[in-house]
């Protein structure tokens, strides 16, 4: 191993037991849209998200490492998928990737994510028996638009990043009658440009791969009163396919195990461990757990694999345990070209 890769693999156990040192630290509350945070594709999520060093198999690398989608084999790649999330919450999202020129000009892609929070009961407070009037229903919402690329500058060595417009509206709250047909109301909406920036090296010693990235940079917002950052996250991670080191058939099996050092702004740094197994390049089977979490336990999942007239496609599933709250589960349907 040269000087270069073993100066990395220093650095991230450096990082590792840094956030393994901090992991008391309380920061809550600090951020919002706080949606960004919650992940969306089913092979991500069962590997607890220690994805920041893994080559991007598809256009979801976009919204974990940009960086992953520059040494893509296909020309072309298109996902959709949900999430069932906790409190009825529902996500849907999607993203596409095209390569032109055999990835000569690097990779162009597109990703949205909408969130549908539901129906709420709206009141505002009253000089009456009850103490509050009923001022009917409010549905709100949040979704993000992005544009990513990715570049690789060596065999080795690639940059990308993801560029998005958040918005986040919670419905403008009723404060108080004007007349028998109108309310005052605030406005509870905002929106605002963020930034995600990533890199992976290729060590060259066996399938090492490491990568970096930044999640949710932007300007400080404001609802009313109170100005809050965005979900800013600083991640760290490396993975590798153990079984470069058994005499094994690659086309038969493979073992990726993944280890991603995370500093969130508005949670104590983590430690997010990932395992993927795959059988015959058709069958995999996942597994992953994040520590610390207040509720978020193991992480499980399987998909399966097929080509079909030069079509590639990809059905995953992801599942994980939320501890009081209702169990999550994540469907991704993947296609390449």
């Amino acid at each position: 191993m040269n000087k270069f890769v073993t100066t990395l693999t220093l650095l991230a156990i450096s990082f590792v037991f840094t956030v393994a040192a901090q992991a008391g630290n309380r920061k809550i509350a600090q951020t919002g849209m706080k949606f960004l945070s919650v992940s969306t594709d089913a092979r991500m999520s069962a590997m607890s998200n220690a994805v920041t060093s893994l080559d991007g198999s598809s256009s979801t690398a976009l919204f974990y490492n940009p960086a992953s989608m520059a040494n893509a084999a296909w020309q072309s790649s298109f996902s959709f998928g949900k999430t069932k999330w906790i409190a009825d919450i529902d996500y849907v999202f999607g993203s596409m990737a095209y390569r032109p020129g055999k990835g000569q000009y690097g990779v162009f892609g597109l990703t949205f994510v909408a969130v549908d929070y539901g129906d709420f009961l709206g009141t505002i407070r009253a000089e009456n028996e009850q103490g509050f009037l009923d001022v009917g229903t409010f549905s709100p919402s949040a979704y993000a638009i992005g544009l990513g690329y990715a570049k690789a500058l060596s065999s080795k060595f690639s940059v990308g990043g993801h560029a998005r417009y958040v918005k986040q509206d919670l419905v403008g709250g009723a404060v108080d009658f004007l007349n028998s047909q109108n309310l005052a109301a605030n406005n509870y909406e905002q929106d605002v440009f963020a930034f995600d920036f990533g890199i992976l090296y290729k060590t060259g010693f066996k399938s090492l791969n490491f990568g970096m990235n930044v999640h949710n940079f932007s300007k400080e917002i404001q609802y009313i009163q109170e100005s809050f950052q965005l979900p800013l996250t600083f991640e760290m991670g490396l993975s590798m396919d153990v079984m470069d080191f058994v005499d094994v058939d690659k086309n038969l099996h493979t073992l990726l195990f993944s280890l991603d050092a995370v500093h969130p702004r508005d949670f104590p740094e983590q430690i997010d461990i990932g395992m993927e197994y795959i059988f015959m390049k058709r069958f995999a089977l996942r597994a992953g757990y994040t520590m610390p979490a207040d509720e978020q336990g193991l992480s499980f999942g399987m998909g399966i694999k097929q080509t079909v007239a030069g079509i590639g496609f990809d059905l995953d599933y992801a599942y994980t345990s939320f501890g009081v709250f209702n169990d999550i589960h994540r469907f991704t349907m993947k296609f390449s070209l």
